[in-house]
């Protein structure tokens, strides 16, 4: 498997993504993600086949990494990017949820799928290129809170993170919350 190590860095490719964008205070991905290696056929499985188990898999193994990083665990809640109402329908399921619930099991923290909403339906990222994937994506996400939600370090986690775009914008409707701290984990990262 092509493991990025990238938690073992502070400063690694994922962080970068985001320098002067967003304050992110965390940010890895598990996998390198390259077109037609095995790492495209698990995330294919994951997201179009049905197979959830990988997530699950996937989440459980990286969790025992991530543990191994000398910091406390600062999570307070682990949230997934979320599926538009329509697109959840479509598929049945949001690949991401079993990697996310792996996640936030095994580091004794809640999982919240309902705190970030997608508002705005859109077709898959996957077959646009790298300008495709960034335009429009600002206003996609929003949050419903309430006060118990204020104060949390929330660790958004997604599947693919290519541009960052999507995680930004997620960060961006998080951020809504008063005294929100954002951190990031993907599955893989495009290499």
């Amino acid at each position: 498997m092509p493991l990025t190590q990238y938690h073992l860095d502070s400063k690694n490719e994922a962080v970068k993504k985001f320098y002067g964008k967003i304050d992110i205070q965390f940010a890895s991905t598990f996998l390198y993600f390259n077109k037609k290696g095995m790492v495209q056929e698990l995330i294919h499985n994951l997201k179009y086949k049905g197979h959830e188990e990988i997530g699950t898999a996937l989440g459980n193994w990286y969790v025992e990494d991530l543990k191994e990083v000398s910091f406390e665990i600062p999570f307070d809640v682990v949230i997934p990017v979320p599926l538009h109402k329509r697109k959840f329908k479509e598929r049945g399921y949001n690949q991401i949820t079993t990697f996310g619930k792996a996640i936030a099991k095994g580091f004794g923290i809640p999982f919240n799928e309902n705190l970030l909403l997608r508002k705005v339906y859109s077709k898959t990222q996957s077959k646009k290129d790298l300008l495709g994937r960034s335009e429009n994506i600002e206003n996609i996400f929003d949050v419903e809170f309430i006060e118990t939600n204020h104060n949390k370090h929330f660790l958004i986690v997604d599947d693919v993170l290519t541009t960052g775009a999507t995680i930004e914008a997620c960060s961006r409707a998080l951020l809504k919350i008063p005294g929100a701290k954002i951190s990031t984990i993907c599955i893989a990262m495009a290499h």
